[in-house]
Formats: C-alpha cells, sequence, structure tokens
C-alpha cells in the first residue's frame, strides 16, 4: 500500500504521461481551466478534475523516460484486484476520455470561485492562472468507465494502491 501527500504548488515538468482506470467512481466531482508551470517556467494549459473521494479499479499509470545509452525505458505503476482509493484527488489533464459517465447533481457553467460540490486545489486558487469567474463545472458524485487521461501533474491528499506493482521495461508499454 502506498500513502503520501503532494504539495499543493509544485513545478511540473512539463512531460505528459497516461493515467487509465476501469473505472472511476467519486463523491465530490469538480472541472476548471487552469495553467501549470514547468521547471522551465513555461505555461502549461490543463484542465484540472478534481475528487473529493475516488475508488478506481483497473488503475494503471504509466511515463516513458528515455535514459542515455538504454533508449525508452517505460515505467509503469499498476494497482492490485482490490481498487485503489485517493482523497483530494487532482489531475491537470490535457486529453481526457470515458466510454461512458454518469453524474449526480451536475452542474456545468458555475463559476470557478463559486465551486463547492467537489475540491479545487489550494494552491490552485492562490495562483494567479486560476480565474474566480472562469467557467467550471462540478457534481455530488461521479461514475465513470474505461477512463483515459493524458496529464502532466496527478496531487492528492492520500493514495492507497493495494498490491501496488511497479515496474520499468524497454520501449514503449504505455497503459491501454
Amino acid at each position: 500500500m502506498a500513502q503520501g501527500a503532494l504539495a499543493a504548488s509544485f513545478f511540473i515538468s512539463g512531460r505528459k504521461f497516461q493515467v487509465t482506470a476501469d473505472s472511476l467512481t467519486a463523491r465530490g466531482f469538480s472541472l476548471y481551466g487552469m495553467v501549470d508551470v514547468t521547471r522551465k517556467h513555461e505555461l502549461v494549459p490543463v484542465v484540472v478534475t478534481g475528487f473529493r473521494h475516488a475508488t478506481l479499479s483497473g488503475l494503471c499509470q504509466s511515463f516513458l523516460v528515455d535514459i542515455p545509452v538504454l533508449g525508452t525505458q517505460t515505467l509503469r505503476l499498476t494497482g492490485g484486484d482490490r481498487p485503489a482509493e485517493a482523497s483530494d484527488l487532482f489531475i491537470d489533464a490535457t486529453a481526457e476520455t470515458a466510454k461512458s459517465t454518469n453524474f449526480n447533481g451536475l452542474d456545468i457553467g458555475v463559476a470557478q470561485g463559486a465551486i463547492t460540490k467537489g475540491p479545487v486545489n489550494s494552491g490552485d486558487k492562490n495562483s494567479p492562472y486560476f480565474d474566480p469567474d472562469g467557467v467550471g463545472q462540478q457534481a455530488v458524485s461521479a461514475t465513470l468507465t474505461d477512463v483515459r487521461v493524458s496529464a502532466v501533474a496527478v496531487s492528492t491528499g492520500t493514495f492507497s494502491v493495494p498490491g501496488l506493482r511497479l515496474q520499468l521495461e524497454q520501449g514503449n508499454h504505455a497503459c491501454p
């Protein structure tokens, strides 16, 4: 089991990685636009998807890593037979898809600064790139299946992954 917390505000690498899940069930859902900043101070527009509490089945996360002399390697993190659980989960994404979605108590077009049903990252609220009058979305709960995300950052308050498996493989073996 892995647990940990990431800082609310941090510089990102700017490199994209994949996060997939067979299903994601959440209480407290939010969605809003943001700009992340890379270590080189480049601006990366993202959609932040927030979940107060999320349960993820079939979790996979993969990063492509170029290692001198050895070439491209894939670092893959997968969960075991039981679902992973996260609190205050934020995914800074450049693209997201889901085969099906089901929202309960959905509000589309709410001001980002007025989001209350789902979380807003405190680091984002204090960023000059957060627009409290920008368009956001929120829901009491959400269920997504066959989730595929291209992300530049993921942060959580807590993250529990029973049966965690971490593997480094030669070549490109991104999550399906």
